[in-house]
């Protein structure tokens, strides 16, 4: 996995500087070379709107811009880092936080205390095996459904899908 990560650019997003710093070191010891840092979503919407960026790691709680507002604010801007890869982290992982999260768009969701395989493999995840995005009136991003159990054929179904 580390031979591609080296073009990667990645953005760390969260108000604990501490929480930065071990997800960066992760991300560096796995090869990533350009690893940006934000310590507000507020920076980090900013910063999206000059600095392409690959995937961001965000926090769910931080003052102001939390991460339900960053993943709101990225996929409804119709810009183009709409589709940006999203990893919510938060040490809170129950599940209207998970609901809340997925509703609003996240790729992947990662539980605190973080390891540095917990990091990589959702990251891997998020890279090598994207869910195709999907758009609706109440809804944009990433497809919800993690496992197809069975196909559907009805009037509703989706020209991607299948």
């Amino acid at each position: 996995m580390s031979d591609g990560l080296s073009a990667l650019r990645l953005l760390v997003i969260d108000d604990n500087a501490q929480m930065r710093i071990i997800i960066g070191s992760v991300l560096a010891g796995a090869g990533v070379a350009q690893i940006y840092y934000a310590p507000t979503g507020e920076e980090a919407l900013r910063m999206l709107k000059h600095t392409q960026i690959d995937v961001a790691f965000v926090d769910f709680d931080m003052p102001k811009v939390n991460g339900l507002d960053f993943i709101s604010a990225v996929r409804g801007s119709g810009a183009v880092y709409a589709t940006l890869p999203i990893i919510m982290l938060t040490g809170h992982a129950d599940l209207k936080r998970l609901a809340a999260a997925r509703d609003r768009g996240v790729t992947e969701f990662l539980r605190k205390p973080v390891t540095a395989r917990s990091i990589l493999d959702r990251l891997n995840s998020a890279i090598f095996h994207p869910r195709p995005f999907v758009r609706c009136d109440s809804y944009f991003g990433p497809d919800r459904r993690r496992k197809r159990t069975t196909p559907y054929e009805g009037p509703e179904r989706r020209a991607s899908a299948g």
